[in-house]
């Protein structure tokens, strides 16, 4: 099969095979396609880009005025120990946790171009930085798909031991390799802080142009998911794979569910809200929140571009941050009783949230970014303290 694809005229003739086949889709079903483009548009209206922007702004600011390498001299023997990363690192750390998809790469991938971390560095980030955010998992899978304040937390706690433990595992990724040439190149000049009012207007720039990438690829996904389910591929891939894996007690409704969920997260984890036993939803919809989906690894692909970055790596540790947080998630099921509801007040709380509009939520967007840049100021600040203290005990 390999060979076969390796050959520019088979990939050619199966490429335009599928977009003959998308063509037909589209002109048989007009109105489910715009129906679904406009269920894609109103989601990154309402969703995407009041939540994601600030946040790209962030992570651009973060790395242009060198508060990463300010923030690296504080946290250099936390993150060298734990993922054997330099402590820049911690910033797309962070704000992967915060940030949601696709921010952490995002920062990963821009902590490279600007010299602050080694290649192997910003592939061992890229297999466990790109995370879910706090309030995806804790307010619309918890709260409003699974109807309990207890779910989301389990989650969101098996989420993150889960991206931890890809981290120390990918530590020793090319551990071999010389870090004498990482150290020489962090250390070198090549990268110069930027004035705040150049930074500013460029993060912004850059930010917007992010945010409409991202769009972009909700909206087409959106699109393909529904002419799949329309077209009958979807069910009867769904029928092939449950017939196949049977034994091992996949049904077909489970496994549309599985492929919907690895097409694009957000359709996926909807599927869940009913329908089987909970633990076998908590289940899959940890390794759903694990693996991201192809929409969230496309758009990652889409910064990657033309850095070098393995791509296989990155897609190995997602579908390791997959299945770990599925058997963590497993774990805590057996060990912590998960079937109380959320109280009315949560619930009052995650319908307001979920019908906030634009201008509200981007409102409290920019705040929690502003707040978590406030923080990283005052690291950086820390970390300059503390490289100036050592400089003057030198001196002494």
């Amino acid at each position: 099969m390999s060979r076969l694809l390796s050959k520019a005229r088979i990939r050619d003739l199966l490429l335009g095979l599928v977009l003959l086949c998308a063509t037909l889709a589209l002109m048989l079903y007009p109105k489910p396609s715009m129906e679904a483009a406009r269920t894609g548009l109103q989601l990154c209206y309402n969703v995407i880009i009041p939540s994601l922007f600030p946040f790209f702004v962030l992570s651009s600011l973060v790395v242009e005025l060198g508060l990463a390498r300010y923030l690296g001299r504080l946290l250099e023997g936390v993150m060298r120990p734990l993922f054997h990363v330099s402590g820049a690192c911690a910033s797309a750390f962070a704000l992967g946790f915060v940030g949601g998809y696709p921010v952490g790469a995002k920062t990963a991938i821009s902590l490279y171009e600007k010299g602050m971390c080694t290649r192997t560095e910003a592939e061992r980030l890229l297999a466990f930085c790109n995370n879910s955010g706090p309030a995806f998992i804790l307010g619309v899978v918890g709260a409003g798909i699974f109807a309990s304040s207890a779910v989301g937390v389990a989650l969101y706690l098996a989420h993150a031991l889960a991206s931890v433990c890809v981290g120390l595992l990918f530590r020793f990724y090319k551990a071999a390799e010389d870090c004498g040439k990482g150290k020489a190149r962090r250390s070198s000049p090549q990268f110069q802080a930027q004035r705040f009012s150049t930074a500013f207007t460029g993060s912004v720039k850059n930010a917007f142009l992010s945010t409409l990438n991202i769009c972009a690829f909700v909206v087409f996904f959106t699109v393909v998911i529904q002419l799949l389910i329309r077209s009958g591929f979807l069910p009867g891939l769904a029928q092939v794979l449950g017939t196949v894996l049977a034994p091992f007690g996949l049904t077909p409704e489970w496994a549309q569910r599985l492929l919907t969920g690895a097409l694009e997260i957000s359709s996926g984890v909807s599927t869940l809200s009913e329908g089987g036993a909970l633990s076998g939803r908590l289940t899959m919809a940890a390794f759903m929140l694990g693996w991201a989906g192809l929409s969230v690894h496309c758009q990652v692909l889409s910064f990657i571009g033309g850095s070098g970055l393995s791509v296989g790596t990155y897609l190995a540790g997602k579908l390791l941050h997959g299945f770990l947080s599925a058997l963590f998630i497993g774990v805590l099921v057996r060990l912590v009783p998960l079937t109380a509801p959320v109280s009315n007040y949560l619930a009052d709380q995650v319908a307001g949230i979920a019908g906030m509009e634009f201008h509200s939520t981007l409102t409290v967007s920019i705040l929690a970014a502003w707040l978590i840049f406030l923080g990283f100021l005052l690291a950086a600040a820390l970390g300059s303290r503390k490289c100036l203290g050592k400089r003057r005990k030198s001196v002494v």
